[in-house]
């Protein structure tokens, strides 16, 4: 058997490669092996959860939703049985009715159909998602739902398949962290948002550097962890993509390996 590569030794697009299998495998429910070293693989009270405060002895999958604070009430075990998130973005975005959100890694769809209810008929939600999978399966959830104020685009996040300043809110949900090139991934945030638009992400950073055979295991990286960089260095990146106000709005429990879940935030200035 072939050893498999470390990290380190991995160019871009075979980062997002081992990235899109692992979470292939999480949209057909099979994936738990392939991030259980991540922040949000079945966390307990003993070993605290960088997604959060825990509830209750044992989260996982389908009611991790719940557990952060999520409305699940008629969504469909499809919409959160692949849930991998680490916060409840859309409950902090102050979404308002015919304003366009952009949910970066949209996965199953959880985080698009809430914010939809929000922004309404007049708005529109748009997913982007590298895996074809999460698409598929999103696209199955909204009809399921009878949601059509959502538009689900398979792309990558360091390079968007949305226009120039077109969007009002941009959201995501423990998906930066796992983008090779995180200032990219902010340069296209700031070009989508309209003049005064706003981004309001939850994300894994890190309050001290991890060990280097930590970043270098490609399941910590898929598991939300190896790829997650220092809390001030994710806010520089915000900083050179144009965001003057960047700032971690508050913070979740911390996990081994000093990870924890932010609430991070930022305006595109009018």
């Amino acid at each position: 058997m072939t050893e498999m590569k470390k990290v380190s030794e991995m160019v871009p697009d075979e980062i997002k490669d081992a990235v899109r299998k692992a979470y292939s495998k999480v949209a057909e429910g099979r994936g738990e092996r392939d991030i259980a070293t991540g922040c949000c693989d079945e966390p307990t009270q003993a070993r605290s959860s960088c997604c959060g405060p825990v509830p209750e002895a044992k989260v996982t999958r389908l009611n991790l939703a719940d557990a952060l604070g999520y409305d699940t009430e008629g969504m469909p075990t499809s919409a959160t049985e692949s849930f991998a998130g680490c916060g409840n973005p859309v409950a902090l975005a102050s979404l308002k009715e015919g304003e366009v959100v952009l949910d970066l890694g949209s996965g199953a769809g959880l985080d698009m159909f809430v914010a939809s209810k929000k922004v309404g008929t007049t708005g529109q939600v748009i997913g982007v998602d590298m895996t074809p999978a999460m698409i598929e399966k999103a696209k199955k959830n909204a009809q399921e739902l009878g949601i059509t104020n959502v538009d689900f685009r398979f792309g990558d996040i360091e390079d968007m398949p949305v226009d120039d300043n077109s969007v009002d809110v941009v959201i995501s949900n423990c998906v930066i962290n796992l983008a090779p090139d995180k200032g990219k991934v902010f340069q296209e945030v700031y070009r989508v948002l309209k003049p005064g638009g706003r981004v309001m992400v939850s994300d894994i950073v890190l309050s001290k550097p991890l060990p280097k055979e930590v970043r270098d295991e490609v399941v910590t990286y898929t598991g939300c962890i190896g790829g997650a960089i220092l809390d001030e260095e994710y806010l520089q990146h915000m900083r050179n993509a144009g965001f003057k106000d960047a700032k971690i709005t508050s913070k979740a429990g911390e996990s081994i390996y000093e990870a924890y879940s932010a609430y991070i935030a930022g305006t595109k200035s009018e």
